[in-house]
């Protein structure tokens, strides 16, 4: 069977307010800086109020990666739930411009469109504080079975596994898909996000529903419960994926670059240099998506790894997780496609 998409993202559709702040501002918000934390309606308005001059973006993880995606030449499709209201229109607007097929009707009753409240201090690092509102309403009726059968590749967000009815809808998109003979990838999303649901992470690994996994080293270290990097990495060696081949694992270090696992063999990729850091909001989703958009190509592991590199590098040189520059320019300049 011919595949329609590259690329199908299972994902939280939410909208970023991005703003500046310093650590102390941190401190008094009793927030971690770094993490991600889930935030109620009341709080949400709260932060809104006394966070600083904020811009309105589009985001979420697996959306950023479906974008990344298309922008790169692949065919994506995304599967989230939004509110039928002003921000939910904006959503959807925003993630169709790019080409990303968005078919998932929206809901007209229940809480708002997710949004998160992204503070982006001095460093470029990013904390976040998510109000999930209609992401919650994800059910299995909203993953249709013949567009997963027409994906190469299903990818699945870990911050999806929060919302309980969102976990079926995860398993489900991971029988059609094997049941097509296709791959599923997850990504890790956020240590505090393993912390909360590392044996579930883990009996998806073993259990033979993930054969990609995406992890930045700190989520591999909370995956396994390590302090040492090299334990950790050692650990994903072991893994099998679907059918009973090792797991392909793409670990990913900030400035050192990336690992490519697969087996005994784990290769470095160094990282492309950004011009300026300003916000790392969405570079591991980057990366993923410009690894995806090589893979699904039919281009060499270490190849497409740098290609997500070079779509890292991109997205952390200004505010916001979706790329400014032409990605697919920026490939041909540095021979990755």
């Amino acid at each position: 069977m011919s595949q329609s998409l590259d690329l199908l993202v299972l994902g939280n559709a939410i909208v970023d307010v991005i703003a500046h702040a310093d650590e102390d501002f941190l401190v008094q918000q009793g927030v971690a800086k770094g993490a991600m934390q889930l935030i109620d309606e009341p709080r949400a308005e709260n932060l809104f109020e006394v966070m600083g001059p904020a811009t309105v973006v589009s985001g979420g993880s697996g959306a950023n990666t479906a974008v990344g995606a298309a922008l790169l030449g692949a065919k994506t499709g995304f599967v989230g739930k939004v509110h039928e209201d002003e921000l939910g229109r904006l959503f959807s607007h925003d993630l169709k411009a790019t080409g990303v097929r968005f078919d998932v009707p929206p809901a007209t009753e229940g809480p708002a469109t997710a949004r998160c409240f992204i503070l982006v201090t001095p460093d470029g690092e990013r904390t976040m504080n998510t109000y999930l509102g209609a992401c919650q309403g994800l059910s299995p009726d909203d993953v249709d079975e013949a567009t997963v059968r027409a994906a190469r590749v299903t990818y699945l967000e870990g911050y999806l596994w929060d919302p309980p009815a969102a976990k079926d809808a995860f398993r489900k998109a991971v029988k059609v898909a094997h049941s097509a003979g296709n791959a599923v990838a997850l990504t890790l999303s956020d240590a505090f996000c393993v912390g909360r649901y590392r044996e579930e992470f883990l009996e998806l690994i073993r259990n033979g529903s993930i054969d990609i996994l995406f992890a930045n080293i700190g989520e591999l270290q909370s995956l396994y419960q390590t302090d040492d990097p090299e334990a950790a990495v050692a650990a994903l060696r072991e893994e099998r994926g679907g059918q009973g081949h090792h797991l392909l694992g793409l670990v990913t270090r900030s400035a050192d670059g990336a690992l490519v696992v697969r087996g005994g063999e784990v290769r470095a990729v160094e990282a492309f240099p950004a011009r300026e850091v300003i916000d790392t909001t969405g570079a591991g989703d980057l990366f993923a998506a410009g690894f995806l958009a090589g893979y699904t190509r039919g281009i060499d592991y270490a190849t497409s790894a740098r290609l997500g590199a070079l779509a890292a590098a991109e997205v952390i040189e200004h505010i916001g997780a979706r790329p400014q520059r032409d990605l697919m320019a920026l490939a041909r300049e540095h021979k990755l496609i």
